[in-house]
């Protein structure tokens, strides 16, 4: 199915239901479909062509999602870009991808704007009222425009291209069909499963493949109300949950876990309206998980596994086994999905045993942007090789124990270590630099620059995260540094990381 005809489905059997709600501000499904008919023919005056790309970097704001269903009603491609990026590394993600055009939150404009990368910028205003709206802000040309008459595509059409982090450092656009998204939010609607009355808080950035994807796509898929909450905050969460009496809701560990720690008064929050605690992006513990059932007042918690190269879908845990099985990502795929652990030799892993992660599923991307080799990589005939090792328990159930690739997950960012490294290798002081990932209760891994200082310079944590400020985004700073007189290498030159995640954990 298209993505625009998953929309206008929507209309013909849900026209009146409550379909965006964002700070007060509510847009029934025909009011919402309008806007993104607007919005295609606002992009389209701004130079969108069918086949073109359209970035879009703001917050969880209704642009976002006008721009995302307005792209696709103009028959282009959305490309959706962290809102913490840097200007540099703005610059290089809409040049590899070409975007033509891009929406931008006017909070991060200026940052934005300043990438020399041949873009039309459109500016939005989600929260100025509309009168005091500048003449061109997005929104103003939306309710300003007609709508697009524009017929829909196929599903084969590529529908986004989803930026990720791997090994090399340099993230790679991984390219997705309407019907790879389709697919992945309807897998996901029957793994929770999602309803038609569902009220889904969306909380975590908006541009993540499995926000967008599994929870609004899969919200919208099923007729529900998506409510967005602008950026995450622990009482801000806790807040919207209450007001607008959520019933599911999406996190890394890290943002379930801080409200029950930073907000004084949690206790006296009603969150009896929500029956699926969600979260991914790492395992939780369980001692933690048995806390956070106390302090929810619930046992419906469900963790779930994937990435974005395959829409993301992979496994689940039920909340019957968030503490027997605490730490496993789940026995098996989860609907539509087929999962495999692979030893070295090509066979199934058994209880006990220990490889990589396969999957196999038809949300699978049709592969990474420009990168043939990559690509060819991570597939092996109709299986993605996810580069994570699992290890299989007695009863099938699957733990992930380590990754092939270096990149460090952190509050459910994923952070490239060679990426860190590269920015670090130009610090004048710094004479050899790896980047690995420390276990962390809270944040799932925090980032450790493990560093060997030129002979007589005097490094510390401080100055080290003031060099990376303007070159990395914020979170993938490192928060821990380590100075050693040297690197273990392998015979050949590598770095044994390994060896120094092991001396980190003891």
């Amino acid at each position: 199915m298209h993505l625009s005809t998953l929309l206008d489905s929507a209309v013909r059997s849900a026209g009146d239901h409550e379909a965006v709600v964002y700070r007060g501000q509510r847009w029934s499904y025909r009011e919402f479909a309008d806007a993104a008919r607007r919005a295609a023919t606002v992009l389209r005056e701004a130079g969108l062509r069918p086949g073109d790309r359209l970035a879009v970097m703001t917050y969880n704001t209704p642009a976002f999602l006008f721009a995302a269903f307005g792209a696709w009603y103009a028959g282009a491609t959305l490309v959706p870009v962290n809102h913490k990026l840097r200007t540099g590394e703005v610059a290089r993600q809409l040049s590899h991808c070409g975007a033509r055009v891009a929406v931008v939150d006017a909070e991060i404009g200026e940052r934005a704007t300043a990438a020399d990368a041949g873009t039309t910028w459109l500016v939005s205003h989600p929260d100025a009222e509309a009168p005091e709206r500048p003449a061109d802000a997005f929104e103003a040309r939306i309710a300003a425009a007609e709508p697009f008459a524009g017929e829909p595509g196929t599903d084969g059409d590529i529908a986004q291209i989803l930026y990720t982090s791997g090994t090399s450092g340099t993230p790679k656009g991984c390219v997705h069909t309407h019907r790879t998204i389709t697919l992945t939010a309807a897998y996901t609607a029957a793994a929770i499963p999602l309803r038609r009355d569902e009220r889904f808080l969306i909380c975590m950035p908006v541009w993540h493949a499995s926000p967008l994807n599994n929870w609004v796509m899969g919200t919208l898929l099923t007729r529900g109300t998506v409510v967005l909450q602008r950026e995450y905050e622990p009482r801000g969460m806790l807040e919207a949950i209450q007001r607008e009496r959520v019933t599911a809701m999406f996190a890394a560990p890290i943002a379930l876990i801080a409200p029950t720690q930073a907000v004084a008064d949690f206790a006296s929050y009603d969150l009896s309206s929500v029956r699926a605690w969600i979260y991914g992006a790492g395992p939780l513990d369980a001692d933690t998980a048995r806390r956070l059932m106390k302090a929810y007042g619930s046992e419906d918690f469900h963790q779930v596994y994937g990435m974005s190269e395959t829409g993301p879908v992979g496994a689940s845990l039920p909340p019957a086994e968030q503490v027997a099985k605490a730490g496993a990502i789940g026995r098996g795929g989860m609907p539509g999905v087929e999962l495999r652990v692979v030893r070295q030799d090509g066979a199934d892993a058994g209880a006990g045993e220990t490889g990589e992660i396969w999957l196999r599923s038809d949300t699978r991307m049709v592969g990474y942007l420009d990168d043939e080799e990559a690509t060819a990589e991570v597939f092996a005939g109709d299986w993605y090789r996810s580069g994570d090792l699992g290890r299989v328990d007695e009863d099938g159930f699957v733990t992930v124990v380590d990754r092939m690739k270096d990149v460090i997950i952190t509050g459910g960012e994923n952070v490239a270590s060679q990426e860190v490294e590269g920015a670090l290798r130009g610090h004048p002081d710094i004479l050899d630099v790896a980047v690995v990932g420390r276990p962390h209760p809270q944040w799932g891994e925090t980032v450790v620059a493990v560093v060997v200082p030129r002979e007589g310079a005097a490094l510390d944590l401080d100055g080290v995260r003031a060099w990376l400020e303007p070159l990395i985004a914020r979170y993938k700073v490192p928060r821990e540094l380590v100075l050693r007189p040297d690197l273990p290498r392998t015979p050949s030159g590598k770095i044994t990381k390994h060896v120094l995640r092991d001396e980190l954990t003891r």
